[in-house]
């Protein structure tokens, strides 16, 4: 299998006035990668920041933290370049805000980025498919985008667990009210890309907490592999 665990923590649940060194105390304690949320006040009703903060952060953390965008932008196409531009590693954009999304895909490749494509809960798995062999990862939320501190929604997993099924080496990320208490049926169903927010961020322990989300995904991938 070409996919492994990885668990990237929402910096949006940091204390925002520092920022950077929130996101280095996150990599110390073992975070694989960052996800950062976009939002512009139109697709979703919050505002959070642009590229001109990303690049800020890139340039003090360094090159190797990898920031995956989770973009929640009516034009999404708007800011693939600046985006690129300020050392964003992964651009995943929303399904519902694009008309075009083969050539979104193909802008976001140009630009050097990996392409992750997110859906909301109320739009079926069936209509990411068709462009689930050009992402590098598919992105199910489990709560309404926008905001945090909601409640899991476990009635998302059967999208998570059609995907794995049909794309097996796909990486497959869950976002929203993730934690020790619904990392289980994440990596049962089939996800190895965990964001969690303030469950993680929060928390007395950081690390401990990582350490369990990733190791319950890799106890559900080799079970997976030897099912097989």
């Amino acid at each position: 299998m070409a996919y492994t665990a990885k668990v990237g923590p929402s910096i949006l649940s940091t204390d925002l006035s520092q920022l950077a060194r929130e996101c280095e105390r996150m990599m110390e304690c073992g975070a694989d990668y960052l996800h950062l949320d976009v939002m512009d006040g139109h697709f979703v009703p919050n505002i959070t920041f642009g590229h001109p903060m990303v690049q800020c952060l890139r340039n003090a953390v360094g090159p190797h933290p990898f920031f995956d965008m989770h973009m929640m932008v009516s034009r999404p196409e708007q800011w693939v370049t600046p985006m690129a531009a300020a050392g964003a590693n992964q651009y995943t954009f929303h399904l519902e805000a694009s008309t075009n999304p083969g050539h979104l895909i193909r802008l976001i490749r140009e630009s050097g980025m990996k392409v992750g494509l997110a859906i909301k809960p109320g739009t079926t798995v069936e209509e990411l498919a068709p462009w689930a062999g050009q992402i590098d990862m598919a992105l199910v939320m489990t709560v309404e985008p926008g905001f945090g501190g909601q409640a899991f929604m476990e009635d998302m997993m059967p999208k998570v667990s059609w995907l794995r099924s049909q794309f097996p080496s796909l990486d497959i990320e869950v976002d929203g009210g993730v934690g020790p208490d619904s990392i289980h049926r994440c990596a049962e169903a089939g996800a190895n890309m965990i964001v969690s927010g303030s469950a993680l961020v929060s928390s007395d322990d950081p690390r401990s907490v990582i350490a369990l989300l990733r190791d319950v995904v890799l106890e559900a991938i080799q079970k997976r592999s030897l099912d097989r």
